[in-house]
């Protein structure tokens, strides 16, 4: 992590590094840290972070053995849920195609050359890499599954170490009041959280005055002040908090003193866009809609609709 503006934070990370990467805190870390320092000690000279497919390596930089153990290692992540990616010619078919989800997203977003951006909630970095090939100077990501960690690290391993890292902390190990990036990105992340004003804040804290939010959660239909709160499920998700209507999300971030919000996109979720894949071959969308009626999840509330707010810190 470079200084200046992140130095804050840079004085309390290698503690929490430690304790994420600590085997106490994750069993399997040991693991997977040993298959990260197994993978062959090739550079991908073929880089392409600005089309839908992240391609770290073309097919014709290694030969068959070394794809084959490349292949191996990956396919020891499974599941790959934020794609897709192509490594040395090993397609990697997620489980979201997060491309989709990019293209709505950019052409509302004023720009991101050149600036430090926070990725909230990135899985396995795919957004990242998109953030930086869209010419931001420095990304970082974090999300507190470590699964997903590894993913990135296993494919940023196979670069030149470019100004993108993805690290296994939540929002709150980010210092309060940082003020620190220009663009902080949370999307799929708001329904998640118990307090979602809570989530607001700290984003806020870690814009610099006038920065942009770039915002994604599911929404459902209604009047300003209502928001769904599932009796316990949401589309066989435990974790699911909060469902607002757009207009009283407008109304949180106003409150949490953002301003020029506004609604850029609104759509369902398509069994196209999440489904299932061998890279992911667990349970996916079309298993959480009710059958029969791909309007309403399996528990009987709205199918997921998801919409992208962007706001900016007063």
């Amino acid at each position: 992590m470079q200084t200046g503006h992140l130095r804050p934070w840079s004085r309390s990370l290698p503690a929490q590094l430690e304790e994420a990467f600590s085997p106490q805190t994750h069993g399997r870390v040991p693991v997977w840290m040993e298959m990260l320092e197994q993978l062959p000690e090739i550079t991908a000279q073929h880089i392409v972070l600005n089309n839908d497919v992240v391609t770290i390596g073309a097919a014709e930089e290694i030969d068959e053995i070394q794809r084959s153990r490349i292949r191996t290692s990956l396919q020891s992540l499974i599941p790959w849920r934020k794609g897709p990616y192509a490594i040395f010619g090993i397609e990697i078919d997620t489980e979201w195609h997060s491309d989709w989800k990019w293209n709505r997203i950019m052409p509302h977003i004023s720009t991101l050359r050149d600036r430090l951006v926070l990725d909230v909630g990135c899985g396995s970095g795919y957004h990242c890499w998109r953030m930086l090939g869209a010419g931001a100077r420095q990304v970082i990501g974090i999300d507190p599954a470590m699964q997903f960690v590894i993913q990135f690290h296993a494919i940023k391993h196979f670069t030149h170490a470019p100004p993108v890292d993805v690290l296994p902390l939540p929002l709150e190990s980010v210092p309060p009041n940082l003020q620190a990036f220009d663009t902080v990105f949370s999307m799929g992340v708001l329904y998640h959280r118990r307090s979602p004003i809570d989530h607001l804040l700290q984003l806020r804290d870690c814009l610099r005055p006038g920065g942009e939010l770039i915002l994604e959660t599911l929404i459902v239909e209604g009047e300003k002040g209502y928001a769904l709160m599932p009796e316990d499920r949401y589309a066989r998700m435990r974790n699911v908090w909060f469902l607002p209507t757009i207009d009283t999300l407008m109304h949180w971030l106003t409150r949490c003193k953002f301003s020029n919000i506004r609604c850029v996109d609104q759509g369902f979720t398509s069994i196209e866009e999440q489904h299932r894949t061998k890279w992911m071959p667990s349970e996916s969308l079309s298993d959480f809609l009710l059958p029969g009626d791909a309007t309403r999840t399996i528990e009987g509330y709205p199918a997921p609709n998801r919409a992208v707010f962007i706001a900016q810190r007063k």
